[in-house]
């Protein structure tokens, strides 16, 4: 669960820098909206990820 948490840090970032560095406004809008779309799914990710293994 780990690498999941990592791998959305990662896309979160990406889009960040895309988005909010962008000139096009759709790309902005899109990436912002995928910023916080991965950021919430690095943090269920991190939630879930510290659950012990029944």
């Amino acid at each position: 669960m780990l690498s999941w948490a990592i791998s959305f840090l990662i896309l979160a970032l990406i889009a960040g820098l895309l988005g909010f560095t962008s000139v096009a406004g759709f790309s902005i809008s899109a990436a912002k909206i995928l910023f916080f779309v991965f950021l919430i799914l690095l943090v269920v990710s991190l939630v879930l990820g510290r659950r012990p293994v029944a």
